[in-house]
């Protein structure tokens, strides 16, 4: 097998020369749901005094959309190949970093310096198209399928659960990882991978694959 990847250590090389910079491109994986549970706990709130079912329905859109984001944004932004010195060294902190070392429990989830600011532009970007107040419970269910993202990420790469639909997810995720980076975006759900034929082959995705069998 190819390998993908510079190393499976837990700490992964530095990013920047400037100790201050440094610190704040590595993340615990708890400080998502520090910022993002109360923001989805106020947009639930101040949503209050709309149906309860066109709550949960907006709520479950605002899911459902997150999902799209997730697949388009992992697939064709931080996937994007540019051939630019600047570009390919933006890449690889955004990305690449994660891909060479894989098992780093601090650049897993992302810095709050690269979620808020994206948080706020799908804010923005929402709230254009709508002033319904249903806005609101959508909202936090965007917020709530990132957070999930973030914290399934985390899981995979650092937790042994069981059943079915981990198994699935997570193979999928380390296949992505150590078998073919071109296929298998979805983390948190194989849906849309399945919808755009780029996930792996159920024969293929069969295949056992631990992260801690994969030699250095």
């Amino acid at each position: 097998m190819k390998k993908m990847y510079v190393s499976n250590a837990e700490e992964s090389s530095r990013l920047f020369k400037s100790n201050f910079l440094e610190f704040f491109s590595k993340v615990h994986f708890i400080v998502p749901f520090i910022i993002f549970a109360p923001a989805i706990c106020y947009f639930i709130y101040i949503g209050i005094g709309q149906s309860p079912l066109n709550m949960l329905f907006a709520f479950g859109l605002g899911l459902f959309v997150w999902t799209i984001i997730e697949y388009v944004m992992h697939r064709f932004v931080f996937h994007f190949h540019p051939s630019s010195p600047v570009g390919k060294r933006l890449h690889y902190i955004f990305h690449g970093v994660h891909h060479a070392f894989p098992k780093d429990r601090l650049r897993l989830v992302l810095p709050p310096l690269m979620s808020i600011p994206l948080a706020s532009f799908f804010f923005f970007l929402f709230s254009s198209f709508t002033e319904s107040p249903l806005f609101n419970p959508f909202f936090a269910g965007f917020l709530f399928g990132y957070l999930c993202y973030d914290m399934l990420h985390y899981a995979i790469h650092h937790v042994n659960f069981k059943g079915k639909l981990w198994n699935i997810l997570k193979t999928n995720h380390l296949k992505h990882h150590y078998v073919d980076d071109t296929k298998g975006f979805g983390v948190s759900s194989t849906m849309w991978d399945q919808v755009a034929k780029s996930g792996f082959t159920k024969r293929k995705l069969n295949v056992n694959v631990k992260e801690s069998s994969i030699a250095e």
